[in-house]
């Protein structure tokens, strides 16, 4: 999916011998989201909310995926269909980790850190490594 094989990785999930669960599709609705596949996005999260129908990040990741492709009456029609079906957000992800006897907490999103310029630096240096690795 993130590597761009969007038609390998929608032949397996239809091909597998049991039936791919709402995680698999999710997969596959986010590697369209990379790749601006909106049709095939469309169909992924209607896989999804077939399995799972209050499962909102499927909802947002489509969402995204017709804002990247300036297919804004579409993202309005997704919104709303939320609000009609009464999905509801769910809290935003974080993560800690502790250093020093110091526990520090990371919120998605959030660039409220003391140290969030050194961390963001440190993370792009990484990603460029993992990436030069062949870990993309």
């Amino acid at each position: 999916g993130r590597a761009g094989r969007l038609d390998e990785a929608e032949n397996l999930l239809i091909r597998m011998p049991f039936e791919a669960d709402s995680i698999a599709w999710m997969t596959l609705l986010g590697a369209c989201r990379i790749h601006c596949d909106v049709e095939r996005g469309r169909w992924a999260a209607e896989c999804v909310l077939e399995a799972d129908p209050q499962n909102d990040s499927a909802y947002v990741v489509l969402s995204n995926t017709y804002a990247a492709s300036n297919r804004w009456n579409e993202v309005v029609k997704v919104r709303k269909e939320m609000v009609w079906k009464g999905v509801k957000k769910k809290e935003p992800g974080w993560s800690s980790i502790e250093v020093k006897n110091i526990v520090h907490e990371f919120v998605a999103s959030d660039e409220s850190h003391p140290q969030m310029e050194e961390i963001s630096a440190k993370l792009q240096i990484l990603n460029r490594e993992m990436e030069e690795a062949g870990y993309v």
